[in-house]
């Protein structure tokens, strides 16, 4: 009889009481059910709330003309693509968005997946071998870190928009085997910060590495036209791969690689996420390419999205608070400790403002923050009850004076 002790790995689940000790405590902020979504607004438990943290950039999610091609697609394809994109789940609608949005980025090829969160894996996975070195961003989304343990590349971590730290890391593997791939995010989804590329891509160059830039966070919204970080920094084609999804601002739901077409055929044919995954639905793939041909013909969205930015980022600074460098859409509001970033949350929710803390390990200990975002479907009257609210919570607790 064997007497070895062994633990069950399910006791880790019953030792697991946070969520239900915030609940008991009234103080749970997460997964709030949402029945009706008004693009500035949302209905929780038949009430109306500012919905302020919403990556529906442009507004676009409530567009009648998305709709309305979702609608269109469900008709003609159904609700599912019964298998992956390798098999059967291949639709003509798939190939006309990569065909569409390759040329709007100006890359010559594009492939559709269908979670933004896999594109970014993917990418990572399927281009980094063994013996090749993967250089981070230590803020990179948590997608690319996944697919980094997916590739059993090496991995480097560099800091924060820091292109010397990466050039220090690169010389110091100078004279090791293998291939060089530098991660960024375009924005990063916490800080809302802008990556430093053209710093990055210097540096990348020098030591022959390839640089690939996850702009979910800004395609539609950076750049003259709309293309993301790369376009705002000028790069074109010297940014090697991009990866992103349709999560944001083209209000659906799945992700892509975009760059040359030899590279985007490699991760076609070798990327296990991609390959053993199920299809984008069509109405999903319908929508995010009616919102590709807005966001391509009616710059008017991309303009009112800032319009609402630089008046809350002006607001919001102007009455005190830190909102930690942000550029983007993107506002961190920082509050501080773990408990007044909760007790901020509870107060702007009594005022009927929707927003979500961050708080460590997602942010270092004692920078926990309130984080917002805003679209171009906000209202100037509900940016101004959101400053109001504000106001009166970051006075009541001493975050501002």
């Amino acid at each position: 009889m064997n007497d070895t002790h062994v633990e069950d790995a399910f006791d880790k689940a019953s030792r697991f009481l946070r969520a239900d000790e915030a609940h008991a405590a009234g103080l749970y902020p997460y997964f709030k059910a949402i029945s009706k979504h008004y693009g500035g607004s949302v209905i929780v438990d038949g009430e109306e709330f500012i919905l302020t943290g919403s990556n529906d950039y442009l507004g676009l999610t409530q567009d009648h003309r998305l709709v309305e091609a979702a609608k269109d697609a469900l008709e003609v394809f159904g609700t599912s693509c019964t298998g992956s994109r390798f098999l059967t789940g291949t639709l003509t609608i798939h190939e006309e968005l990569e065909t569409e949005l390759a040329e709007f980025l100006g890359r010559e090829s594009a492939l559709v997946f269908s979670a933004g969160f896999l594109a970014c894996a993917s990418s990572v996975a399927a281009l980094a071998g063994r013996s090749d070195i993967l250089y981070f961003d230590r803020e990179n989304h948590a997608s690319l870190y996944d697919g980094a343990k997916l590739s059993y590349a090496t991995l480097r971590r560099y800091h924060h928009n820091n292109a010397e730290d990466l050039e220090r890391q690169l010389q110091a593997d100078i004279d090791k085997p293998g291939g060089r791939l530098v991660f960024t995010d375009g924005v990063f989804s916490m800080s809302g910060h802008i990556a430093n590329l053209p710093a990055i891509q210097r540096v990348a160059a020098k030591y022959g590495a390839r640089l690939i830039v996850d702009e979910a966070h800004a395609t539609g919204v950076l750049g003259a036209t709309g293309r993301g970080s790369a376009e705002h920094f000028n790069l074109g084609d010297k940014v090697d791969l991009l990866v992103g999804t349709f999560s944001k601002s083209f209000a659906s739901v799945g992700g892509f690689v975009a760059g040359s077409r030899e590279v985007v055929e490699y991760i076609k044919h070798t990327a296990r996420p991609f390959i053993f995954n199920a299809a984008l639905p069509a109405a999903s793939t319908a929508a995010a390419l009616a919102a590709l041909r807005i966001m391509r013909t009616e710059p008017r969205h991309r303009e009112n999205l800032w319009r609402n930015v630089t008046f809350m980022r002006e607001g919001l600074t102007g009455l005190g608070f830190d909102l930690l460098g942000s550029q983007t859409p993107i506002i961190p509001v920082l509050a501080g400790d773990d408990d007044t970033a909760i007790m901020f949350w509870k107060k702007l929710w009594a005022e009927k403002i929707f927003t979500t803390p961050s708080l460590p390990p997602a942010v270092p200990q004692g920078m926990s923050l309130i984080r917002t975002s805003y679209n171009g479907a906000h209202t100037h009257d509900q940016l101004e009850r959101v400053l109001s609210a504000f106001a009166k919570v970051g006075k009541e607790l001493g975050v501002i004076h």
